[in-house]
């Protein structure tokens, strides 16, 4: 049975309470409200996760105590009244990433089940690169992905550099770059006339330069484009 959401209005204690042995619990919020949800999952459900989130690391939910959630990596949207618009498949892994995987598949929209944590490492942090690179190479250029990559792959590169650099930083793991940024290039090829800049994007260049300041890194290409919007 598929239970109605619990908003922010809503303890999650007591709805817990009545519902203390879901099939699964899915956490979706925006960035800056994961941490302070994840503090707050009942004890019933902790064991239930299936998280989907941007801007997501292995750290995210282990600082929560939290040792085995089911992630996905979402590479498809859906707005109101249009259909489903697939990038590539999902990737997804955990305990419950078969029942993620029936349930997209029952509306026909593919899903790649990882087989160990450094796959779903690899999976993330490629999502991160490809989201934070486009949303603030966006906030220069404006455009598509697919015109980014075409007239701006230099800058690009550039910016994904710092991205990088943020993101081996908050695992402590050193990456294949060229992998990732083909990576990313290839999912750019999914739906070239992606907009690169989303509402979002203000937040994400703020979001990063904040973790490039505590771990004392350069990211000049971000710092520069951050002055540039000042």
């Amino acid at each position: 049975m598929l239970l109605p959401p619990v908003t922010r209005k809503q303890p999650m204690a007591d709805c817990a309470r009545h519902h203390p042995e879901p099939e699964a619990v899915l956490v979706a919020v925006g960035e800056k409200d994961l941490h302070d949800v994840l503090g707050q999952i009942p004890a019933e459900w902790r064991d239930r996760l299936i998280l989907l989130q941007n801007e997501l690391l292995p750290a995210d939910w282990q600082q929560h105590d939290l040792e085995n959630p089911t992630v996905i990596s979402v590479w498809f949207e859906k707005k109101k009244g249009q259909d489903a618009k697939v990038i590539v498949p999902s990737p997804v892994y955990g305990p419950r990433a078969r029942l993620v995987s029936d349930a997209l598949g029952s509306i026909d929209i593919p899903v790649k089940i990882l087989e160990n944590e450094a796959q779903l490492l690899n999976e993330l942090v490629l999502k991160n690169l490809y989201i934070v690179t486009t949303n603030v190479a966006g906030l220069k250029v404006g455009g598509t992905v697919g015109e980014l990559w075409e007239q701006h792959q230099d800058f690009a590169r550039t910016v994904a550099d710092d991205v990088l650099d943020i993101q081996e930083s908050l695992t402590g793991e050193t990456f294949n770059r060229q992998q990732l940024i083909e990576g990313m290039v290839h999912c750019f090829n999914g739906d070239l006339e992606h907009k690169c800049m989303g509402r979002s994007a203000p937040a994400r260049l703020q979001r990063a330069l904040e973790q490039a300041d505590n771990k004392n890194l350069d990211a000049s290409t971000l710092r520069s484009i951050s002055k540039d919007l000042s």
